[in-house]
């Protein structure tokens, strides 16, 4: 198993679910064979653009089925960036017991990340305790807004979980899938601003870089044009480059 394999928890719930026989989704129209460890057509691969950086916090992807299949996801960045993280697939009727001891594990602090206007107040925060000496761990709901609103109801589990409730100061980068609501970030856009709370700022450049080369990279695949590496996202991305073999694809 690559490096990026192992420590990627997407990766491998994407591995197991296959092996459960649940069929991966083809987006349409292309043909071309995608890197298995970055999940873009291969003649545009970003395992050499995978960051290696420290971080604190932890990071926790709630998913659903389709999710983890998406070539679109940025929950699998959040998880090549972020060591300590972990991904499960949401049911409505069972819920992983490995999910609910990780939230009962003392040394986290979970925060659920859901809009605050949706919840009691007194439940929601904008901040992160980094006096703490537990760690904090962000839980995402990694889902279109209508699934994570579902998650949300559907799971109580995470009713006695603080809300952290962002408050984003710039609109949405993200232009793989269509959105009607351009202040809803996407999931490594999230997580990159709770990174920053939690006092991860590296980390939390890291992957907003990251997020910006994945992005690059998979819409000149698309589109069918010559991957550059010579832009300022690229250049933002390679101080944080691991100094180890790039896996291959």
């Amino acid at each position: 198993m690559s490096q990026s394999f192992a420590s990627n928890a997407v990766a491998r719930l994407r591995d197991q679910r296959e092996e459960e026989g649940i069929k991966p989704i083809q987006a349409r129209g292309w043909r071309a064979p995608r890197c298995r460890a970055c999940r873009v057509i291969e003649s545009h691969c970003l395992c050499a653009w995978r960051p290696q950086v420290e971080a604190r916090a932890g990071v926790c992807l709630i998913m659903t089925n389709k999710e983890v299949f998406k070539p679109s996801n940025t929950g699998w960045l959040i998880a090549d960036v972020v060591r300590d993280n972990h991904a499960f697939i949401w049911s409505r009727t069972e819920t992983d017991p490995q999910l609910l001891a990780l939230l009962a594990d003392p040394q986290w602090q979970p925060y659920l990340v859901f809009p605050g206007e949706y919840v009691e107040p007194e439940r929601v925060t904008h901040s992160v305790d980094t006096a703490s000496t537990k760690r904090p761990l962000f839980i995402l709901l990694d889902a279109t807004w209508t699934e994570a609103r579902k998650i949300f109801r559907k799971s109580p589990y995470l009713d006695k979980l603080p809300i952290l409730s962002l408050l984003p100061e710039k609109l949405s980068r993200y232009r793989l899938r269509r959105s009607t609501r351009s202040e809803h970030l996407c999931t490594a856009e999230v997580a990159a601003l709770c990174l920053d709370l939690a006092g991860d700022s590296a980390a939390a450049s890291a992957l907003d870089a990251y997020f910006d080369v994945f992005s690059q990279h998979y819409l000149d695949a698309k589109h069918q044009l010559d991957m550059n590496v010579s832009t300022a996202a690229h250049a933002e991305l390679e101080p944080f480059l691991q100094n180890t073999a790039v896996v291959i694809c």
